[in-house]
């Protein structure tokens, strides 16, 4: 699982583009850690590297 800091480092996103694109479903759904009364939420590391190769044109 990857937290946000790493996903900001990864995508070159700032936490308030990536909420946004998560609102609007353009990317990757977080998953929450530690149940469903925390705000803890991470990203599975696979798919935070399959959207940016969803990103990357066809060679």
């Amino acid at each position: 699982m990857m937290r946000m800091p790493e996903v900001m480092a990864l995508t070159g996103l700032s936490r308030t583009t990536i909420w946004r694109r998560l609102r609007d479903g353009s990317f990757p759904p977080a998953v929450r850690l530690g149940g469903e009364r925390t705000r803890a939420v991470g990203w599975r590391e696979q798919d935070i590297y399959d959207w940016i190769d969803s990103l990357s044109p066809a060679a």
